[in-house]
């Protein structure tokens, strides 16, 4: 029988934000953040989305420490950001319950539920009424 092989310990977190879901698998390294196979920076050009998805990084004073890979799907850049964030913080409460006091005053690990709210009928949009005129 084959010996098993050693592999790293692995912390993962699940973030969601408006319909984007992120999958986040980190373990120990050298801070490479890799997403849907893409580095950070191919993935995100815009330098305020990756500062909110290193933020829970930055926060607990980790960068550099983990490194990261994420699987996100649905919704757009916003969303998806959101959710990596959402993701991160709640892996990173796996690798150790001492920064949940931080990530929990920062609003961190609070699912953001605001959605798109549907259109009604008789409407034009959720809530855009038809054009009024008089004659």
């Amino acid at each position: 029988m084959p010996a098993k092989k050693k592999t790293a310990v692995t912390y993962i977190g699940t973030g969601r934000r408006k319909k984007s879901t992120a999958r986040v698998f980190m373990t120990p390294g050298t801070g490479v953040i890799t997403v849907n196979g893409k580095t950070l920076e191919e993935y995100l050009p815009q330098a305020t989305l990756r500062m909110i998805v290193n933020s829970p990084l930055v926060l607990t004073e980790t960068v550099g420490q983990f490194d990261i890979k994420i699987n996100v799907m649905g919704g757009g850049y916003t969303g998806q950001a959101g959710a990596m964030r959402h993701g991160i913080s709640r892996a990173l409460l796996e690798a150790s319950a001492d920064y949940r006091a931080a990530l929990k005053k920062a609003g961190f690990l609070t699912r953001d539920s605001r959605e798109k709210e549907r259109k009604k009928y008789g409407l034009k949009g959720a809530r855009r009424a038809p054009q009024f005129s008089k004659r």
